[in-house]
């Protein structure tokens, strides 16, 4: 299949570099990265496996590049296109250009073992991080915002700079912790407080997910086992618990994306807490930090060995509280393997 791509990661994953200003083309047996003059000098050092064109307008000498090779059909995300991009590459050349949903997604989907390797290295890294936070919510976290809290965990994942972030990482409070995707405020940090952490990190481009909540006080630790004086929330931090392990203990390469999400959203739905498990169960990783596949109650997708992906049950009472606890895994002789 012909195909020409835009996005960083895709192209990244194709070549081995990228930057903010470049399409890539494959055609046959050749591959062109076409960029400006401010990255040619890198770009011939870094791209491996096709040819480095300099062009000040992209669009343009993608069509050249088109014509001179009569290519008859092309495929693109559209996702990747925007309206006007596209109307430059179509104009004046008689390519019919074939729109191909998640093309980049699909191609990734199965890592190699290379990219595993990658993976778990940044999700060692990540796993780190969350240790040396924890030590720094110990010694000096008590009575800091929520804001606070989370410009210090962007300098423990990061490592001061040395590492790009997989996403703006999450620090939420009690009843902050149920909104997914919280927003810090200045709520700050005391003895007895519930504490959720989201936090990921890059290496070498790939990403890395990791999510826990804790109680905070005497003995606090990032690990599982956790004891809430509070009744309500214990009992659903334990389904949230097992539900997690349920979903990791079954999933098997050759379900349905759907069947994994059934495997930890039946034990939620079966508890006291029933539709309060408002997300998806996971979603894919590698260099993007949300892709292919998603675990959800709706994708018929076939999980196969060598995909990477997350598995983040949660309960969510909004005004009180929200749990989730997220680890990566990948399949590995039909079996889910955690990561790292």
């Amino acid at each position: 299949m012909d195909y020409i791509l835009k996005d960083e990661n895709a192209i990244y994953y194709e070549c081995g570099f990228s930057c903010d200003n470049a399409i890539f083309i494959a055609v046959g047996g050749e591959s062109f990265f076409i960029t400006d003059a401010r990255y040619t000098t890198e770009a011939k050092e870094h791209v491996k496996g096709a040819e480095v064109v300099e062009a000040r307008d992209l669009v343009a000498q993608a069509r050249r590049i088109l014509r001179r090779l009569r290519v008859p059909k092309i495929a693109y995300d559209p996702k990747e296109f925007d309206c006007k991009s596209l109307t430059g590459l179509r104009k004046g050349v008689t390519t019919q250009f074939h729109p191909s949903p998640d093309l980049s997604w699909k191609r990734r989907a199965i890592k190699s073992p290379e990219e595993i390797e990658l993976i778990r290295r940044s999700a060692q890294l990540n796993r780190e991080a969350f240790h040396r936070f924890g030590e720094y919510l110990v010694q000096e976290g008590e009575g800091k915002s929520e804001r606070e809290l989370r410009f210090a965990a962007q300098e423990f994942l990061t490592r001061r700079g040395l590492y790009d972030l997989s996403f703006e990482p999450i620090v939420a409070l009690n009843g902050n912790a149920a909104k997914p995707h919280a927003h810090p405020s200045s709520l700050k940090l005391s003895r007895g407080d519930l504490i959720l952490f989201d936090g990921g990190i890059r290496y070498e481009r790939y990403c890395s997910d990791r999510t826990r909540t804790a109680l905070f006080g005497e003995g606090f630790h990032w690990g599982k086992d956790q004891s809430f004086s509070d009744p309500l929330i214990q009992r659903a931090y334990d389904v949230v618990r097992r539900a997690q392990e349920a979903a990791i203990e079954g999933a098997r390469s050759g379900m349905e994306a759907r069947e994994i999400d059934a495997l930890a959203r039946d034990i939620v739905e079966r508890s006291e807490f029933r539709g309060r498990f408002v997300h998806s169960l996971g979603h894919g990783v590698g260099l993007d930090i949300h892709e292919m596949p998603f675990i959800n109650s709706r994708n018929r997708q076939i999980i196969e060995d060598g995909m990477v992906f997350t598995i983040e049950p949660g309960i969510y009472i909004p005004g009180a509280f929200g749990i989730r606890i997220e680890d990566m895994v990948y399949m590995d002789s039909g079996r889910a393997e955690l990561l790292p």
